[in-house]
């Protein structure tokens, strides 16, 4: 297995960066402390002769590791990596710091996290330890060495997983420890009092502060909400937490062995700033999959499109990534479970992944516990000992990623229509201000939906990016805006881009305060020669009004039998020859530049005949802004008009529903990925001619067949 590129030799984060490999990581997270000593040997036949080439160890595992503190025992690992390695299967190893043993939380309780109520958490569970903690950074490092050190020279171990899904079960605390670094933190940020007064807007409701001690944890509804400002500086130092504590182990590993490549397998990025310290410390992202999960809980319209959105919208922070946990069948916790993958649709999943820039996966997990919170979370193997359809399926995976990785590796996926993503502050300052309207994260997966179905190459990427690949960029009303990003844009509207600037944008500061000139503000008012005259809000489509938006988040009640009249208050807007409703937002504009067209112009109420959205041409694009919010509706006349002019056009025509194509390129190659995700066969018309890579390299001219679940990887040219 070759080594992977060290930080110092990567190239900067970006949308398009491919990770530095010529290896295809390939196989599964694995618990032999779970299972007799007696499967070891039948596990590691069992995973070379699927294909394997890695597995994932220890990542729960601290209390075998350090039994009593300062006692170390690493005699189970050290046998299940060797008898692994005796098979050609190497080992990732995971620093255990997501689930610290009980003689720790004895003995220093005050490292567990505290909710928003005072309650702290408890031993029994996972991710009960608070990060910012000092006492638990100390002995997040004590094991981290330890462990380094005797794995130092080890040749089956070859990288290291930092944690395990930070974040993802509960990133806040309201800790002593917590409120202490939070003060430590806002000390160093502002260096006075009268400036972080000043940021936080204290001469309102009296919420200044005589010095950092005084200083108190955001909570919301005691008894009404804190500033916006404070809110955000809390999440920024939760981000910054976290980065603090996955760099002690990280800064150790390095040093102990600088040939280990990094990682952290991010389950989702909440309170995690990627592109800000955490990644730098890190070769390769990698983010967790469960595709079923992620439609249960989020309701994205199927497992495949969940997926989807997921993954690219993780890719706009990272580029290229592993999948160290991808769903193999059937999971659940106590408290929910999933639908089960039909025969042939793990395999469809995890191509799925490496279709949208899966540079190395590892299906969760090699076997299912008989003991614990997710005895029903089903792997490879079966409860039984039985590897049934699940793991034919994986070994038929591993077979085709190690013949095709030097085809795969090396590429990044296309994007035609880019949605401004991947930036830690505007999501963030949208969750301390949300007013019932939708995130600019949520708003882009409208545009992303629509190019999904019609099979258009569309992602997330950050306004710091390269944006020449793209043709289109939306960008959903990010309230907080730099000048930089700004003539980031301009420059590629001048080369021929088409932007689309969705509304609010640009109208707060980095401090959460809104901006003391007409919005957009002076750059975007340049560039797109309207302002906002006055704004307001609309109703949800589909929803009654601002009360039941509320009760959803457990607010006010709408009174019963009584329509809101936000409801009734609808307003209507004529694009081309439509007349649509808008949702969530209204702008009404006023031209200032020259060269600015009306796209769309209010059609009812007292703004009748009032500018919606415009477009100026700059360069050898446009810029268009949209005074409202995106819904399918507008969406689809939208991008009927702008899509044709900038030469959008799906990589297929006419995509059968059901079928997901991608596409993974370099300067030498295309790589034309299709997947049905039904459970039907599927006759795909307009394929470009190449050869089929999953099919014997058989060459394909137009036309293509799907078996269910079926999958392509058609080479173009």
């Amino acid at each position: 297995m070759s080594a992977l590129s060290a930080p110092h030799t990567a190239s900067p984060i970006s949308v398009w960066r491919p990770i530095a490999t010529d290896t295809f990581l390939v196989g599964a997270p694995h618990y032999p402390e779970h299972v007799g000593e007696d499967y070891w040997e039948r596990d590691a036949e069992r995973m070379a002769a699927a294909g394997f080439n890695v597995t994932r160890l220890a990542e729960f595992a601290w209390h075998i590791l350090e039994p009593r503190q300062g006692v170390f025992d690493f005699d189970l690992f050290d046998r299940a990596i060797e008898g692994l390695g005796r098979h050609g299967v190497k080992t990732i190893l995971c620093t255990p710091t997501a689930t610290p043993p009980r003689w720790l939380t004895v003995a220093h309780p005050e490292i567990l996290r505290v909710d928003v109520t005072g309650r702290p958490m408890s031993h029994g569970t996972r991710q009960h330890c608070d990060t910012a903690s000092p006492v638990f950074r100390e002995h997040s490092r004590r094991i981290t060495k330890a462990m380094a050190e005797h794995y130092r020279d080890n040749p089956h171990v070859v990288g290291w997983q930092t944690d395990n899904e930070l974040n993802t079960s509960m990133p806040e605390s309201y800790s002593a420890a917590t409120l202490s670094e939070f003060q430590h933190f806002l000390r160093e940020k502002y260096g006075s009092i009268e400036r972080l007064n000043a940021v936080w807007g204290g001469d309102f409701w009296a919420t200044a502060y005589d010095d950092f001690e005084q200083i108190v944890l955001p909570m919301n509804f005691v008894p009404a909400f804190p500033s916006p400002g404070h809110v955000q500086d809390y999440h920024r130092f939760l981000a910054f937490a976290t980065a603090r504590f996955q760099h002690d182990q990280v800064e150790i590993l390095r040093a102990t062995n600088p040939g280990w490549f990094v990682f952290h397998n991010l389950g989702g990025i909440r309170d995690i700033d990627f592109r800000g310290p955490f990644s730098t410390d890190l070769d390769f992202a990698g983010y967790d999959i469960y595709p079923f999960l992620y439609d249960e809980f989020f309701r994205q319209g199927s497992p495949a499109k969940a997926q989807a959105i997921h993954l690219d919208i993780c890719r706009g922070f990272s580029g290229n990534y592993i999948v160290p946990e991808q769903q193999s069948g059937f999971g659940s916790q106590p408290g929910f479970c999933t639908l089960t993958p039909e025969p042939g649709e793990m395999r469809r999943m995890a191509l799925s992944s490496v279709a949208r820039g899966a540079d190395g996966l590892m299906f969760f997990r090699w076997r299912p516990a008989h003991f614990g919170a997710e005895i029903y979370w089903m792997g490879l193997v079966d409860h039984d000992d039985v590897p049934r359809h699940r793991y034919e399926e994986a070994r038929r995976f591993a077979g085709e990623m190690t013949a095709l990785k030097h085809k795969i590796l090396g590429t990044h996926v296309r994007m035609d229509v880019g949605i401004a993503g991947s930036d830690f502050d505007n999501q963030e300052a949208h969750g301390t201000y949300p007013i019932g309207l939708p995130s600019p994260q949520d708003d882009g997966i409208q545009l992303y939906l629509h190019c999904y179905d019609r099979g258009v190459a569309c992602g997330f990427i950050h306004p710091e990016d390269d944006l020449s690949p793209l043709k289109v960029l939306y960008v959903p009303h990010w309230v907080m805006w730099k000048d930089d990003w700004t003539k980031r844009i301009e420059a590629f509207a001048e080369a021929g881009g088409t932007v689309v600037i969705g509304a609010r944008t640009g109208t707060r500061d980095e401090n959460n305060h809104v901006i003391r000139e007409t919005a957009p503000g002076a750059s975007l008012t340049r560039l797109t020669g309207v302002v906002v005259e006055d704004f307001g809000r609309l109703a949800a489509p589909g929803a009654g009004g601002l009360f039941e938006v509320m009760s959803r988040s457990g607010g006010l009640v709408q009174p019963p039998n009584r329509p809101a009249e936000s409801a009734r208050r609808k307003r209507r807007f004529t694009l081309g020859n439509h007349e649509l409703e808008a949702g969530h937002f209204y702008e009404n504009l006023t031209i200032v530049g020259e060269g600015v067209e009306v796209l769309a112009t209010w059609s009812n109420r007292y703004a009748e005949g009032r500018p919606m959205a415009t477009s100026r041409r700059v360069g050898k694009g446009r810029v268009v802004y949209l005074g409202t919010y995106l819904t399918p509706e507008l969406t689809q006349v939208l991008t009927d008009r702008l899509f044709a002019d900038a030469d959008v056009t799906p990589l297929v025509p006419d995509l059968p529903e059901g079928v997901e194509v991608t596409m993974r390129q370099n300067a030498d190659r295309r790589l034309l990925f299709a997947q049905n995700c039904t459970n039907e066969g599927q006759t795909v018309a307009g394929v470009a001619p190449g050869r089929n890579l999953l099919d014997g390299e058989k060459r394909h001219a137009g036309t293509l067949r799907l078996e269910p679940y079926g999958c392509a990887i058609i080479e173009i040219g």
